[in-house]
């Protein structure tokens, strides 16, 4: 091992050819999917519809805090403060659901879109709620 000289002291290690690498988590991996199908998605609502400016950045800081606030609560330093993360989570995720069902409805996209993300985002809040409801659980 040898020291890191970026942060300049001995708690900052490093391995030569080594990295940190977590278990694989199937939420946190959909939730970074879905992040990116939001940010494309702007992409594309900035060049076609550039009158919903507003609208496009609330669905992009709504659908990409969803797996921002499950990154946190992998880290979490207690159940509760995990359960509060993974409501965060959720919340955001419901309000994702809100602005794809008004760009739908005022016709912004079409159904094929409108379904495709709102099937991936129904799958992360039925995770999301599943593990919500089990730490709550776990926390009488």
């Amino acid at each position: 091992m040898e020291e890191s000289t970026e942060f300049g002291g001995s708690f900052w290690v490093s391995e030569t050819n080594s990295a940190y690498v977590s278990k694989p988590n199937p939420v946190l991996e959909k939730s970074f999917a879905f992040a990116v199908r939001i940010l494309n998605f702007h992409k594309w609502l900035s060049k076609h519809h550039p009158d919903i400016s507003p609208l496009a950045k609330q669905i992009l800081r709504s659908g990409t805090s969803i797996g921002a606030n499950l990154e946190e609560a992998d880290s979490a330093y207690s159940k509760r403060e995990f359960a509060v993360k993974v409501g965060l989570s959720l919340k955001e995720s419901r309000e994702t659901k809100y602005w794809l069902r008004l760009l739908y409805a005022t016709d912004y996209i079409d159904s094929e879109m409108f379904s495709s993300l709102c099937s991936d985002n129904d799958e992360l809040m039925r995770l999301l709620n599943a593990i919500l409801k089990t730490t709550r659980e776990n926390l009488k």
